[in-house]
């Protein structure tokens, strides 16, 4: 009996779990395209950067205040010589998924989102020259096949939009392959993650943002109605950027490596369904059929990598070519799981 309350209990915390999750992701993609399309806020650098300082903001509260998560201690030098990179290419990605965000639809930004399985091996196989199981290969035409559908038929097709999002698909593999090079050693978590990242993030984008975009912040507080109202809803997106990290952490610990794959998968689904429940964006048949295809793509996907995980003798991920200097760098840093992380 006991053990039966207990696989119950494990069952609804994880369905809890994965329903915060979804919660907060699709609720964060609707509000940035909310600002930029009803509230004209048309500045996605400065979006990106009060998500930056609302997370890093969070994340202190979290760890040092609220003391939910303790500290993971990281040397000065490798602040600057190994999380600095990373931030580097953390604040890319989610700039990049900003600009697309402007200028695409959210169902078509996330199908092309869901090519990043796709550009990751192909990174670590051209740049790191790794070998990959057939099996994986064949798991990524379905994906392959599925944007390229969704991209010819899509109405509100738009190239710079689209370059932004397949861009920000490299720059997010980029981050994970080089979370395992540059972070070896640390076993982060996503809050502490954000931690470090979160204001290196905020230096590397206020200049630029202030450069490019200052302007006309300026001239959109002087024109627009209702500044107030509209001023509450950034910031609250990017409180609720942080909660989604915050979530993703309770879903990691809450779910298997396949259940969390399909939930992903499913997330971008509920994604383009409510996004399209919210701005009526036109979606074909085709295109439709071409996001289905990709999903699945990514669930095969996420299938064999679990399945040839758990084979006698073979690494759970594929790892840079570097070999470790002492056991602390044999712990792991990332897993399957964690390369769906919104940062």
């Amino acid at each position: 009996m006991e053990e039966s309350r207990l696989c119950q209990w494990s069952v609804i915390r994880s369905l809890l779990a994965i329903l915060q999750w979804w919660g907060f992701n699709v609720t964060v993609i609707i509000m940035n395209k909310w600002i930029f399309q009803k509230l004209d806020f048309k500045f996605p650098l400065s979006v990106s950067c009060i998500h930056f300082i609302c997370s890093s903001f969070g994340a202190y509260l979290a760890i040092k205040v609220l003391k939910l998560k303790p500290l993971i201690e990281v040397d000065p030098e490798d602040r600057w010589r190994r999380i600095f990179p990373m931030s580097f290419v953390f604040c890319i990605n989610i700039v990049l998924g900003n600009v697309s965000l402007r200028y695409i639809p959210v169902s078509f930004m996330q199908t092309i989102k869901s090519f990043t399985p796709a550009t990751t091996v192909i990174l670590q196989w051209m740049v790191w020259k790794k070998s990959f199981d057939w099996q994986i290969w064949a798991s990524l035409v379905p994906i392959v096949g599925g944007i390229l559908l969704t991209s010819v038929t899509e109405l509100s097709f738009n190239i710079f939009g689209f370059c932004a999002a397949l861009f920000g698909c490299l720059a997010t593999s980029t981050k994970t392959i080089l979370a395992e090079s540059l972070l070896h050693g640390y076993k982060f978590d996503s809050i502490n993650t954000v931690y470090y990242m979160a204001p290196f993030a905020t230096m590397i984008l206020a200049v630029p943002a202030l450069l490019l975009e200052g302007v006309g912040v300026i001239n959109w507080f002087h024109t627009h109605q209702s500044i107030c109202s509209s001023l509450i809803i950034i910031i609250s997106s990017g409180l609720l950027a942080f909660c989604l990290n915050f979530s993703i952490f309770y879903v990691i610990h809450s779910t298997t490596a396949v259940t969390f794959n399909v939930a992903g998968n499913l997330k971008v689904a509920v994604a383009v369904m409510v996004s399209w429940l919210v701005f009526r964006n036109p979606i074909p048949s085709l295109n439709a059929f071409g996001c289905a295809v990709t999903l699945l793509g990514c669930t095969f996907y996420g299938y064999v990598r679990h399945k040839l995980s758990q084979q006698p003798g073979t690494p759970r991920t594929p790892r840079t070519p570097r070999t470790p200097q002492s056991r602390m760098e044999l712990l792991p840093l990332v897993n399957d799981k964690q390369d769906k992380m919104y940062l």
